[in-house]
């Protein structure tokens, strides 16, 4: 008889499976569907557009984002620009400075003061709403360069008054900053190249990520509003939006270029609120989507986007069990079924997901490939943090909205250690760190036992956990710091020494 932890590892295995299923059939879709490229509408009168940047303490990048976005090429009798500020610092007067200019040419440009920070950032673009005259309401984060010809080439799909929504891609400013943005730029190529075009395409619902995007206020106000009680506002609104029968539009072709987090335990931050929102958004939407008319592949579409931050805890019980399992330990009926799952059903799942994207998206495809399987580390790395952050949205624990810190970091010469914002220190480094030294204990075994094809899986694990805890630890203390706390420590012992002589 198999035990309870046999039964709960093999349980574990079978959902990963599905999951790997999942991204074969989504790249799959995604060929099928890959000539269904949008088209616009005649469009016979430009709308009034009204451009909406949430800041809160951003005294790097504001400025760069203000100008980006007085200088859109759209007709200045319909432009408005609102500037959501919600900052504690000095940011609130580079806002008043860079915006004085724009204002003597005649462009309407609105300085938004709530005096308060409740509900966040949907809390800004509720207020925003409120005071906005444009018919169109784009949203950018203040770490994205709004492109010049932006507007002219959103704007006509809304002439079609079913469309609700329309998002952009996301490219990146800094992808070769170093390892840890390269690492983020490829998981976001993933999704925008891949996912995002193969849901749009194929009719199922897909999200709004944020920003980068252009939505009409009535669909915002029919669908009601934005609401605070999730941690990702913007699914929430998108998911409601196309239940209240909106469509939406993906434009694969159209970038707006974004600042990478370059601080891991920033990108943690960053994560740790996406799948916690996500989460929180399953919950409050599923049962009502489930239970709809509408098709069943849009329903198991939406079942697997919203529910999928459950890889995580998922993945990370299953690979605690894999080990015990080569050494023994943990003994089940036919071990290489195990094998296959591992192998087929998850790392080749995600290494062909990640390389089909580069090939869509960049002529030197083949030389990015050789970063494939350290992006599937860095993925495994995530888990502890992610797998919390699913327990916090099952649980209903919130928190703060926790911003993603920004440097204004575009090349490589830029530095960023000794400025003003630092993201919270993640408690997740230890038990990150630990797992790294798990694994790569039962890789020594393992290649003492004979057991070689399990090494390159063990390999992942280890460089995934040692690199996100080691980073996660070591970015939030400077060389500096370290010297003056080993001086401190040196001073102490050479006191004690005199005090004993």
């Amino acid at each position: 008889m198999p035990s309870v932890l046999v039964i709960g590892y093999l349980a574990c295995l079978g959902l990963l499976a599905c999951y790997g299923v999942y991204r074969y059939q989504v790249v799959w879709l995604y060929y099928r569907v890959k000539a269904r490229r949008p088209v616009p509408p005649p469009l016979r009168v430009w709308p009034t557009v009204t451009i909406q940047i949430p800041v809160y303490n951003e005294r790097y990048v504001v400025e760069r984002a203000i100008r980006s976005a007085c200088e859109v090429d759209y007709p200045r009798e319909r432009l408005e620009i609102q500037i959501l500020d919600d900052s504690t610092d000095d940011t609130t007067e580079l806002i008043a400075r860079a915006t004085a200019p724009y204002r003597r040419r005649g462009l309407r440009v609105a300085h938004v003061r709530r005096g308060h920070r409740r509900q966040f950032k949907a809390g800004a673009l509720t207020e925003g709403l409120s005071r906005a005259q444009g018919e169109l309401i784009a949203v950018f984060d203040v770490d994205f360069l709004i492109p010049r010809d932006f507007l002219a080439r959103a704007v006509p799909y809304f002439a079609d008054p079913g469309v609700g929504m329309l998002q952009a891609r996301w490219g990146h400013l800094n992808a070769d900053y170093s390892l840890l943005t390269q690492s983020q730029a490829m998981l976001l190529d993933g999704h925008f190249a891949i996912e995002q075009a193969a849901r749009h395409r194929a009719g199922r619902f897909f999200s709004f990520n944020g920003t980068a995007g252009l939505w009409r206020a009535a669909a915002i106000r029919d669908a009601g509003g934005w609401q605070a009680d999730t941690l990702t506002e913007d699914l929430d609104l998108s998911y409601r939006a196309q239940l209240a029968g909106w469509r939406c539009v993906y434009l694969q072709d159209l970038v707006a270029p974004a600042e990478l987090p370059v601080e891991m335990n920033a990108f943690k931050a960053q994560q740790q609120r996406w799948t916690t929102g996500s989460i929180q958004t399953a919950k409050k939407l599923l049962p009502r989507l489930l239970t709809s008319r509408l098709p069943w592949p849009t329903k198991m579409e939406a079942l697997f986007h919203l529910g999928g931050f459950f890889i995580y805890p998922i993945g990370l019980l299953a690979s605690l069990g894999f080990p015990p399992l080569l050494l023994g330990t943990l003994r089940v009926p036919h071990v290489w079924p195990v094998d296959v799952v591992w192998c087929v059903l998850l790392a080749i799942p995600g290494a062909c997901f990640y390389a089909c994207a580069q090939r869509e998206l960049y002529p030197d495809w083949r030389t990015r490939l050789r970063l494939v399987p350290w992006v599937i580390a860095v993925g495994i790395g995530m888990s502890v943090n992610n797998a919390r952050a699913v327990l916090d949205g099952l649980f209903n624990r919130q928190g703060e909205f926790v911003r993603t810190t920004k440097f204004g970091v575009q090349s490589k010469t830029d530095r960023w250690v000794r400025k003003r914002y630092r993201a919270p220190r993640t408690s997740t480094a230890w038990a990150e760190l630990a797992l790294a030294v798990y694994f790569a204990g039962s890789g020594v075994i393992a290649l003492e036992r004979g057991l070689y094809l399990a090494l390159p899986s063990l390999a992942l694990f280890a460089a995934g956990f040692g690199y996100v805890g080691w980073l996660s630890l070591s970015q939030r203390t400077t060389v500096h710091a370290w010297l003056s706390h080993l001086a401190r420590a040196h001073t102490r012992i050479l006191r004690q020494s005199e005090a004993s002589g």
